[in-house]
């Protein structure tokens, strides 16, 4: 179909549609590709019972009241009945956070939604790409993603990568002009583009005419679709989990065996399920789904901050990134670009621009511009704009009107020049603008004085001087040219002036920066700017301290891959840098070891910031670019960025002591049985009810409020952690001397208690101990330094959560009606009391095992 005809279908116009044409043209389809279906409430609840253990404990659950019945031993019901209630809590409690690891989820498929550009009601608005409906009018240009299947009816110099379509590396060249032939294949329509392909060169204007499953994509989307992988920690923790299992069987078969041969009667059945429930209570089945949800709610909440996390496994890398590259303009810089200075004929204004005769250059200015005039002032890009503004408030009244742009050759990062060809009255005039150091090289004349002269290598080093002085400034300098010609061609150019472009550092980005640095982060700027701007910039935020440590890019260009290896060491600052140049950084760093976190926002960004670790994209970035980022910062805000790896590292300590805590305390549990069934085989240590409550309060809420902890006072001063370091660095010996210091507590006071008042009160009393004494021990699993160096109150829900489960605790221990249900028996003030002082000794002994393992660290 033609344009005229596609107009014609969807009732629109090259101004657009109106709003309510385009709710009228939903009717041809939503811009939706085809959703995964949630799974349902009972799905997802059935699904917490493939876990092996659970299997297991079902069967033996079952087996357990079928013998009942057979028996008529009723009182024997409770334990089957009470696995039943216990692994239907744990289901519950796993649906209850996978929901919310889903919402998270789901809130950050919302902020990262794809906008863009449609001329609605006769205006340029930016609206989200799922609401673009047929015949829409879209406007693109390069960094954009396409949001549809458009087809073309202006086009600039355009180029398209639609290897996301086709598998073709290569950009394709898109022409409005094309004529296809019915057998025309789909990527030789140069007068189409498709939703999900990247703008890499030029602009474009297109009428919408598929959308959603209609569009290409949308007809092989079933074949793009994959199941989310697991994160590298949860597979790391999944490993961990088997390992435990087989050290945990070896010692169940152990304790079922002795039991089995030497408790006073031949009980099959009990022995079995004290051993399926010491393997339960050992293992830490729910680690990965606590492990999930806990970084779930991380991501959630750095998305309230603004900084959007895409995927999980990113938030794991967040906290151990040792380098964060990160361009200038708009990162470090307020991106509030201000015209401050002027050089032309040979003179420096910074005020008074009327006094001298600028009609040229503010031609050259206006033309080689893209920025638009909107109702709120000027949109496009922030130094195009500040060019605009410029020309606006001191030359109104000597703006030429009659100008008709004929041609174009967008800016791009290699060239680092635009040109235009432009009508003005009778003449054809050239305007080029960009850095310096580009198109000097391309002049070979320059204008002074309403004349035309020749730039002898004297007048060019007084430019460069100039130049030099200016960017010594701060000052982003734009070079300016132009020549009378029928057609682009970017060499003999005019030269006319230079542009000081003021764009001062955000007042938040210097204590970001020394916040980084405390961190044992290296902080790098990457800019294209001139080498002087960038030093002036860095020295300011505390980037650099001297100009040794600025590299260009022709600097990278001159050293081999060894050579920058080593100097890339004492460097700060890369300026005049192009993509390639910018993407070998970021491969040099990674192999001398760094985890590096980059910063951009253009399309020539995107290679580096799809190949580093973390690849960061800011709010104002291309669609390009944030597709391939691991991290969007919506506030343009370089301390967000501080907040996300501090937030990454508070995460993965977190993780660690949730692990530290379900590790030492299922150690008393495992222990205790495998000493008592060695040792003791005709006592009683703990009934299976017993273990599969303790279960219970150890695994749920503790564990849970554990990973909520609020970022330890010191967590931004120390170094970040080696990425091949095990989960259990840091933490393993604290796992083993907790463990061991807990078990050998509680054996004492059982062997006592089983002396003085018998088997029954000393059941009871270890019952009830290791409740408190693991519950209490959360409070030491807050961090690896003494209590005394932090608030042990600060966390909200362990707060509420320990108030919680001590008064269950409380509750199943006074109530008798709970006591029979338990096997417990009441105790007295003198029992409770050694109890109570029991549990509270693990906070001293824990804080001596702390002490040890720091001091000897040191």
């Amino acid at each position: 179909m033609t344009k005229e005809q596609l107009f014609s279908s969807f009732k629109s116009s090259p101004q657009g549609l109106t709003t309510v044409q385009a709710q009228e043209n939903t009717k041809f389809g939503l811009n939706i590709l085809d959703q995964t279906k949630k799974a349902s409430f009972a799905k997802k609840f059935f699904a917490q019972f493939k876990n092996l253990m659970i299997i297991v404990l079902l069967i033996a659950a079952v087996v357990s009241v079928i013998v009942s019945l057979l028996t008529h031993q009723y009182e024997d019901l409770f334990e089957g009945c009470l696995i039943f209630v216990i692994v239907i809590i744990n289901a519950i409690i796993g649906v209850i956070q996978e929901n919310k690891a889903e919402v998270a989820l789901e809130l950050l498929s919302k902020q990262t939604k794809l906008t863009t550009r449609v001329v609605r009601d006769g205006k340029v608005v930016d609206i989200f790409a799922d609401q673009i409906v047929c015949g829409d009018i879209v406007k693109l240009k390069m960094g954009d993603q396409v949001p549809a299947d458009v087809l073309l009816i202006d086009s600039n110099n355009l180029q398209v990568d639609e290897s996301s379509l086709t598998g073709e590396s290569i950009s394709v060249e898109k022409d409005h002009n094309f004529i296809p032939s019915q057998n025309t294949t789909l990527s030789d329509k140069q007068n189409c583009c498709y939703k999900g392909t990247n703008i890499t060169h030029g602009r474009a204007i297109g009428i919408v005419y598929a959308v959603g499953k209609q569009t290409e994509i949308g007809k092989i989307s079933k074949m793009l679709k994959t199941k989310a992988d697991k994160t590298p920690l949860e597979k790391n923790m999944e490993q961990i989990g088997k390992m435990i299992t087989f050290v945990v069987l070896a010692v169940v078969f152990v304790v079922f065996l002795t039991q089995l041969l030497f408790s006073n009667s031949f009980d099959f059945m009990q022995s079995f399920l004290t051993a399926i429930a010491l393997a339960v209570a050992a293992i830490p089945e729910s680690l990965p789904a606590v492990v999930t949800i806990i970084m779930a709610l991380g991501v959630e909440k750095l998305a309230k901050h603004g900084a959007i996390v895409k995927t999980l496994a990113s938030v794991e890398t967040l906290g151990s990134c040792t380098c964060l590259a990160t361009d200038k303009t708009g990162t470090l810089t307020q991106n509030k670009m201000t015209v401050k200075s002027i050089y032309f004929n040979k003179k420096y204004l910074t005020s008074n621009f009327q006094s001298c005769q600028l009609d040229l250059l503010v031609d050259a200015i206006n033309c080689c511009n893209n920025a638009i005039k909107s109702s709120d002032g000027f949109i496009g890009d922030a130094t195009e704009v500040s060019l605009k503004q410029f020309t606006e408030k001191h030359f109104t009244n000597k703006l030429s009107k009659a100008t008709i742009r004929l041609d174009e050759l967008p800016f791009d990062s290699t060239r680092k020049v635009m040109s235009t060809l432009n009508k003005i009255g009778d003449k054809t005039m050239m305007f080029c603008k960009g850095a310096f150091d580009f198109l000097i090289s391309k002049c070979t004349k320059f204008w002074n004085n309403d004349k035309i002269i020749d730039l002898t290598v004297l007048e060019k080093a007084m430019i460069e001087g100039q130049h030099e002085s200016m960017a010594k400034k701060g000052q982003r300098v734009i070079a300016v040219a132009y020549k009378e010609t029928q057609s682009l061609s970017e060499d003999n150019l005019v030269f006319l002036g230079l542009i000081g472009i003021v764009d001062p550092p955000k007042t938040e980005v210097k204590a970001a920066i020394e916040q980084c640095l405390q961190a044992g982060l290296k902080p790098i700027m990457i800019t294209g700017d001139h080498p002087a701007t960038a030093f002036a910039i860095a020295k300011e935020l505390g980037i650099a301290t001297s100009e040794d440590q600025v590299l260009t890019g022709s600097d990278i260009d001159s050293l081999s891959e060894k050579d920058l290896a080593k100097t890339i060491k004492n460097t700060a600052v890369f300026a005049r840098v192009s993509p390639a140049h910018k993407t070998k950084l970021v491969s040099v760093l990674q192999k001398k070891g760094h985890v590096v976190g980059f910063t951009g926002d253009g399309i020539n960004d995107a290679p580096s910031v799809k190949i580093a670790n973390i690849g960061v994209c800011m709010g104002n970035g291309t669609a390009v670019t944030k597709s391939a980022a691991d991290l969007i910062v919506s506030t343009n805000d370089y301390s967000t960025i501080v907040l996300a790896i501090k937030q990454g590292r508070t995460i993965f300590n977190n993780i660690q002591k949730t692990l530290m805590f379900l590790i030492s305390t299922n150690m008393v549990e495992v222990l205790g049985l495998f000493v008592c069934a060695i040792c003791l085989p005709h006592s009683s240590f703990l009934l299976p009810s017993q273990i599969l409550f303790i279960n219970l309060v150890t695994d749920s809420l503790p564990a849970f409020a554990l990973g909520l902890e609020k970022p330890e006072k010191d967590i931004m001063q120390k170094p970040p952690r080696k990425t091949n370091s095990s989960i259990f660095s840091g933490i393993g010996w604290h796992i083993l001397l907790q463990g061991f210091a807990q078990t050998f507590v509680v054996m004492i006071m059982f062997v006592v208690s089983l002396n003085i008042w018998g088997n029954q009160v000393a059941s009871t009393m270890i019952f009830i101990t290791i409740c408190l004494m693991q519950l209490i021990h959360a409070i030491n699993c807050k961090t690896l330094r003494s209590l005394i160096k932090i608030n042990p109150l600060n966390n909200k829900t362990f707060n509420i959560s320990f108030v919680g489960l001590l008064a269950l605790i409380l509750i199943i221990s006074l109530i008798p009606i709970f006591q029979t249900m338990f096997n417990l028996t009441a105790l007295t003030v003198v029992q409770w009391l050694i109890v109570c002082l029991t549990s509270l000794s693990i906070i001293p002994i824990v804080e001596v095992c702390k002490y040890i393992i720091n001091h000897h660290k040191k």
